[in-house]
């Protein structure tokens, strides 16, 4: 019976792990964002600092937030992983290979998470189950 569940508790122990490790880099900004006062922060697509850090909070705590919760599982996913690549690409566009290593496993592993799904032990199960 236990066998029978491994693929779901393997998808349950990605999901949260990555999600957990991901929020402590959003809960920074997260302050930053809620602290007030002058943001000055990476302008990504000309919608000015503010904007960019709000969206940057959603796929850095919001979105991982609801993974751990197996909430909307594969949209929150696929909002993490596109913040990764944004951080990968342009953030540290410039950088060595060796610098984006972190935002690239972030990203490969919420892109997995996107195609596979949350897996049976999330809230969306829970809740479909009512």
């Amino acid at each position: 019976m236990l066998k029978k569940n491994y693929p779901d508790l393997a998808l349950l122990i990605l999901r949260v792990s990555f999600a957990l490790l991901m929020m402590t880099h959003g809960f920074g900004k997260l302050e930053k964002l809620l602290a007030g006062g002058e943001i000055k922060f990476f302008n990504f697509l000309g919608i000015g600092p503010t904007a960019s850090l709000v969206l940057t909070v959603i796929g850095e705590f919001v979105a991982p937030a609801m993974m751990v919760l197996g909430f909307y599982t594969r949209w929150a996913s696929l909002v993490a992983a596109f913040t990764m690549g944004v951080a990968t690409l342009w953030i540290h566009s410039g950088d060595p290979l060796g610098d984006k290593v972190q935002a690239m496993m972030y990203f490969f592993g919420f892109l997995t998470v996107f195609l596979a799904g949350g897996g049976k032990f999330t809230l969306e199960s829970v809740l479909k189950k009512k």
